[in-house]
């Protein structure tokens, strides 16, 4: 089978990859234009995209006479993928649950605590050189144990999230999930996204990208947290709506955010690089070598299963 890697990945991956497939790996770090996703589904038997590789209902129109059978996507999130335009034209698509979850907690808490504490203001009054010694009312922020989280989406990750905030910060957990969850922890179902957000002073949002979560949190959720509320994402920019927190941030109606993704990402609002009350992580939410090779190597297994005719190991 040959196989076209859509962005270079660690070396680990690729090693693999080599071993069962013919394989060719973009050297180029940005997304697929349309015209390299048409080539590729004509000229390959699978492929490996990623993040923003934007295979459309009217990319596999256009392709025609497509080759490619499999989409072993990198990365747990496939909004960029249209799955069922996929499987109309033969084609199976898997993605890495699983590899990500620890990680993409890790930069939940990494953004909780940045924010709540103004970690990342208080980095930048160093840098300056403009840090004239500590004094008792020098930057304070807000303290996290003992708050309360609400977590917007209980999947594997939201769950990874919300067991770090109870067992490390002694947080009482709230959370709203589109059907009813049980967990293995003290934890509270609210009816509404707005409720959690009253009841919550930090909000995490863990949900999937795609139509049914875009502007998730829009004004009325924003308008329902509290003044000195902190909102966390990382989950995929479009969940937010980004012109409404940034009225938000800078009106004082909440008290901070971090953010590791961006609704028109990569591009920042100037209104939002300019607020000293947000973070701004560059979509690290998995970036650790350890990570990265896992989901690598979970989307060749998944094509190395598919061409043995098992089947996908995590299919979507």
């Amino acid at each position: 089978m040959r196989l076209f890697i859509s962005r270079p990945l660690p070396d680990a991956v690729l090693a693999r990859a080599r071993a069962s497939f013919d394989v060719v790996v973009r050297e180029d770090t940005a997304p697929l234009s349309r015209d390299e996703m048409v080539a590729a589904l004509r000229d390959f038997d699978a492929i490996l995209p990623t993040l923003r590789d934007a295979f459309s209902a009217e990319v596999f129109a256009a392709a025609g006479d497509i080759r490619c059978k499999v989409l072993a996507n990198f990365g747990v999130g496939y909004n960029h993928i249209d799955v069922d335009a996929a499987h109309a034209h033969g084609i199976a698509v898997s993605n890495t649950p699983g590899a990500v979850t620890d990680a993409t907690a890790d930069t939940a808490m990494t953004l909780i605590l940045m924010a709540a504490r103004r970690a990342g203001e208080g980095e930048r009054l160093v840098r300056s050189g403009n840090w004239a010694g500590w004094h008792p009312t020098q930057m304070l922020g807000l303290h996290v144990t003992g708050k309360t989280v609400g977590i917007i989406g209980m999947g594997r990750i939201g769950q990874a999230i919300a067991a770090r905030c109870h067992h490390g910060f002694d947080m009482k957990v709230v959370f709203h999930n589109r059907s009813p969850k049980q967990v293995d922890l003290p934890a509270t179902q609210l009816e509404s996204i707005t409720a959690v957000c009253a009841a919550a002073d930090i909000i995490v949002l863990a949900v999937p990208g795609g139509a049914e979560t875009t502007h998730l949190i829009g004004p009325e959720e924003l308008a329902a947290m509290q003044p000195h509320g902190v909102l966390v994402n990382i989950s995929r920019g479009e969940v937010v709506d980004e012109a409404a927190l940034i009225h938000a941030l800078q009106s004082g109606q909440i008290g901070a955010a971090g953010l590791d993704v961006y609704e028109f990402e990569p591009d920042v609002p100037e209104a939002l690089i300019a607020l000293d009350n947000v973070v701004l992580l560059p979509h690290l939410g998995t970036a650790t070598l350890e990570v990265r090779s896992a989901m690598g190597l979970l989307a060749v297994e998944n094509l190395e299963n598919f061409a043995r005719g098992d089947g996908l190991l995590t299919p979507v």
